[in-house]
């Protein structure tokens, strides 16, 4: 890891952390990037985890100090995404890189539609309702999304939005809450599979952790709503760009 190295992945790291409050998506520009830097496939996927935790970390503790947290709740869904997570980790470690960066591909250019047609706010006035019946088909949602989030991980925060939007119709403020908290869970657990293959480069990602915390702190200064849509133009534009690079490694 040289110079340029390090400043690619905090310079990359701020804009991540910032996208990923103002409007979500980091992993899609992080990924990429260290897969540009030369890392392999499966050594990017993981070293990519080491900021996304440090981020999840931090969020926690803000929402705790809010009060917006559901313990209950949040073990509930992260247990079944835990499971999950094993599945989908190491489907990644075994998958050969070319395959592997098409669907990197694939799925950015999905996450892109729903980034701008934004399901989650078309529905943001649904009636909060979360029995029985919605924790146990939550619970079998996030099982498969644990086996997303554990192969790939970038966009899943859109998923976790969407679903439980769509399942519950809770707030955006309690959907993040148990969403950064599911994520750090099942990261556990991937991130172990990803530094027992020794799938992990430590000074990239704890660099890329210290790109993501301070873009993370200055996301919540400037969480205006020009900032978003601007935020939103230059996630598309980015977005389209890598992805056709991929595609065409």
């Amino acid at each position: 890891m040289n110079i340029l190295h390090v400043l690619l992945m905090l310079i990359t790291g701020v804009i991540a952390g910032f996208l990923n409050v103002m409007a979500g998506g980091g992993s899609l520009l992080t990924m990429p990037m260290l897969i540009f830097l030369g890392l392999p496939s499966a050594v990017a996927n993981g070293t990519n985890r080491i900021a996304i935790m440090v981020q999840n970390v931090i969020a926690i503790s803000h929402f705790r100090k809010n009060g917006f947290f559901d313990w209950k709740l949040s073990v509930l869904l992260g247990i079944p995404a835990l499971i999950g997570s094993i599945v989908g980790a190491n489907l990644a470690i075994s998958l050969p890189d070319e395959i592997f960066n098409k669907i990197l591909a694939a799925i950015m250019m999905i996450v892109l539609f729903f980034t701008l047609w934004q399901p989650h706010k078309k529905l943001d006035n649904f009636e909060e309702k979360f029995n029985m019946k919605k924790k146990i088909i939550a619970a079998v949602v996030f099982f498969f999304i644990g086996i997303y989030g554990g192969f790939i991980q970038a966009g899943v925060g859109f998923i976790i939005i969407a679903s439980l939007t769509l399942i519950s119709g809770m707030s955006l403020v309690k959907i993040n809450s148990i969403k950064v908290f599911v994520i750090l869970i099942y990261l556990f657990a991937s991130l172990a599979i990803f530094i027992y293959h020794d799938h992990v480069d430590w000074g990239l990602g704890l660099t890329l952790a210290v790109g993501n915390g301070f873009g993370g702190w200055l996301g919540t200064k400037f969480q205006l709503a020009k900032g978003e849509k601007w935020i939103r133009i230059f996630l598309v534009i980015t977005i389209t760009i890598m992805a056709i690079k991929l595609l065409m490694s």
